[in-house]
C-alpha cells in the first residue's frame, strides 16, 4: 500500500493525538500514597509546608540534610512518638499508627522521589 503526503499527515496527527492523550492520563497512585498525602495535608503540612518551627520543609532536600540516613525507621519513630517541637502523631492522638507511617512515606517519596523505600 502506498501513501501520499496527505495520508501520512493525517496519519501522523492521528498519532500525534494518541500520544499526547496517553501523556495527559494521570498515573494511577498507590493507595498508601493517597492516604498519606491526605494524612500529610491534614496533620503535616501546617509545619512542614513552611518549615514552622524549624521542621524540615517537604520537597526542600537542603532542610532534610541534617537528618538521620537512616530516614524512613527514625522518621517514623519521630513523627509517632514526638521529636523536638514535632508533637507525637501530628498532635493528633486519633491517628493510627497506617496514618503516622503513610504520611512520614509521603513526605519522603516528595522530597527524596528517587529513593527506595526502607
Amino acid at each position: 500500500m502506498r501513501l501520499n503526503i496527505r495520508h501520512t499527515a493525517v496519519l501522523l496527527l492521528v498519532l500525534l493525538f494518541a500520544v499526547e492523550s496517553l501523556a495527559q492520563q494521570k498515573v494511577p497512585t498507590s493507595q498508601r500514597y493517597q492516604d498519606g498525602k491526605a494524612i500529610y495535608d491534614y496533620a503535616c503540612a501546617r509545619c512542614h509546608d513552611y518549615g514552622e518551627g524549624g521542621a524540615p520543609i517537604i520537597g526542600d532536600r537542603g532542610s532534610w540534610s541534617l537528618r538521620s540516613s537512616l530516614w524512613e525507621a527514625v522518621l517514623i519513630e519521630h513523627a509517632d512518638e514526638g521529636y523536638l517541637g514535632m508533637p507525637a502523631s501530628g498532635g493528633d492522638a486519633r491517628l493510627s499508627d497506617y496514618d503516622v507511617e503513610v504520611a512520614a512515606e509521603y513526605i519522603l517519596e516528595r522530597t527524596f522521589p528517587e529513593r527506595k523505600s526502607d
